[in-house]
C-alpha cells in the first residue's frame, strides 16, 4: 500500500518496483505529447530539448556496471548523455583530487554518447565534466555514479570512488545518484549488472524527468545499494548510513611474494577483483588493465631516522585487506541489514552532517511523489 508524502515512512513498499513500472512509459508519454501536438503546436523537433545526464565510475570505461548503465538509458533516449570515468580503476580512491600534476582526458568510443576517459579520479572526472571546460554543450542536470562492483554501505562509503563522484556533483550543485552492486565472489556473476540496472532503471527515469520538474531533492544525493540477486530483490528501502564497515588488515609480505604486476584481490566488500583479461579484449584494453593492475601493489617504506646513511634504510611491504566482520543486532532500516536481507537500499546523503531528519524527509517526500496515490 503506498502512502501520501505528508506521511512517508522509512520502509517503502516492497512493490515500488511494480508501481514506478506501471507509471506511463517514455513512450506513452511521447505518444500523448504526439496528439496533443496534432490539435495545437507543430511539434517540437529540437533534439537538443533533451536534458544531459553525466554519467562516471570509479572502475573504468570497460567495467560492466557501467556498459549496462550507459546502453539502458541509450535505449530509453530520455536524455543526451555524456560519459567521463577514470583511465584506470579508482574504486577506493576516496574524494581524492589531483593537484600539481597535469591530468590527460583521452576520447572515447561508446555508442550514443559523447565520452572521455581521465587521468585522474572519479572526483576530477566529475568536476572536470562540470566545469565546461571538457564538454561543450550546457551542464548536466543530473549525474549518476556507477554502477560500482561491490558494496558502498556505512563506513565504506568514505572509501568509495563511486560514492565521491556523487558527492562532488552535489558540492558543485548538480543533482546526484551513486548506485552499487554488492558482488560477492563465486556467487555473482557479470549478468548481474544487467539484472542491477533493469531494477533499478524506473527510479532513474523518475529522477530525470523530476530534476527537470525542480521537484527532486536539492539537500542531498542518493546512494542507491543493490542485492546480490537483484531478480530475488524485496523492493526498494530507504535507509540510513550504518556504522558498518570492514576490518582493515595490513599483511607484511616480501618483495618476491607479490613482484609487479601480479594483483591480489581485496575483499567483494570494496568491489576489487582479479583482473580478468578477455581474449576479446583489445591491446589497449589489456595494457591498461596491465598498469591498474601494477598501481594495485601497495609498497609503504619506512625510513630510518635522519642523518643515518643510506645502508641503514629499512624498507618494509605491506598489502591491505579489508576482512568482513559479523554484524548483530543492526536495525532493518540501515543500509547494511537491509541490502543484506535482499532490499535495494535508498540512502540520502548530505553535505552536512547536521540534516539528517530534513535530508529523509525530503527523500521520503520524493520517493511518495513517484508512487501512484491512493484512491
Amino acid at each position: 500500500m503506498t502512502t501520501s508524502s505528508s506521511s512517508a515512512k522509512n520502509a517503502m513498499p516492497p512493490n515500488l518496483q511494480q508501481l514506478l513500472l506501471n507509471r506511463k512509459r517514455p513512450e506513452e508519454e511521447e505518444e500523448e505529447e504526439e496528439e496533443e501536438e496534432e490539435e495545437g503546436e507543430e511539434p517540437n523537433t529540437d533534439a537538443d530539448s533533451k536534458p544531459i545526464v553525466l554519467v562516471t565510475n570509479s572502475e573504468g570505461i570497460e567495467s560492466p556496471g557501467l556498459t549496462c548503465l550507459v546502453q539502458a538509458l541509450v535505449r530509453h533516449a530520455l536524455c543526451h548523455l555524456h560519459v567521463c570515468v577514470p583511465q584506470s580503476d579508482k574504486s577506493v580512491s576516496g574524494h581524492s583530487v589531483t593537484l600539481r600534476k597535469t591530468i590527460e582526458a583521452s576520447s572515447a568510443q561508446i555508442d550514443g554518447a559523447t565520452a572521455f576517459e581521465v587521468s585522474g579520479t572519479p572526483v576530477d572526472c566529475v568536476s572536470l565534466a562540470l566545469s565546461g571546460a571538457l564538454f561543450s554543450l550546457s551542464k548536466p542536470v543530473l549525474v549518476i555514479s556507477g554502477i560500482n562492483r561491490g558494496s558502498s554501505c556505512g563506513h565504506l562509503m568514505f572509501y568509495s570512488g563511486a560514492v565521491a563522484g556523487a558527492r562532488e556533483a552535489l558540492l558543485c550543485g548538480v543533482p546526484s545518484l551513486s548506485i552499487s552492486l554488492n558482488w560477492k565472489k563465486d556467487e555473482s556473476q557479470e549478468t548481474d549488472f544487467k539484472d542491477a540496472v533493469e531494477l533499478c532503471l524506473p527510479l532513474i527515469n523518475a529522477a530525470i524527468r523530476d530534476v527537470v520538474k525542480g521537484t527532486f531533492p536539492k539537500s542531498c544525493f542518493l546512494n542507491i545499494e543493490i542485492p546480490t540477486s537483484p531478480l530475488r530483490s524485496k523492493g526498494f528501502k530507504l535507509t540510513k548510513q550504518s556504522i558498518w564497515r570492514s576490518t582493515p588488515n595490513w599483511q607484511a609480505v616480501s618483495t618476491s611474494r607479490y613482484p609487479p604486476g601480479h594483483f591480489l584481490a581485496s575483499k567483494q566488500g570494496l568491489g576489487l577483483q582479479f583482473a580478468q583479461i578477455g581474449r576479446d579484449a583489445s591491446a589497449a584494453g589489456a595494457a591498461r588493465k596491465l598498469t591498474t593492475q601494477k598501481n594495485n601493489l601497495e609498497i609503504v617504506e619506512s625510513i630510518g631516522a635522519s642523518g643515518k646513511a643510506d645502508s641503514n634504510r629499512v624498507k618494509k611491504y605491506f598489502r591491505l585487506e579489508f576482512l568482513d566482520k559479523q554484524q548483530e543486532d543492526i536495525d532493518d532500516d540501515m543500509d547494511y541489514r537491509a541490502l543484506e536481507i535482499g532490499f535495494v537500499a535508498v540512502t540520502p546523503l548530505s553535505l552536512s552532517p547536521y540534516t539528517e531528519t530534513d535530508i529523509q524527509m525530503a527523500a521520503s517526500d520524493w520517493i511518495s511523489s513517484v508512487l501512484p496515490r491512493e484512491q
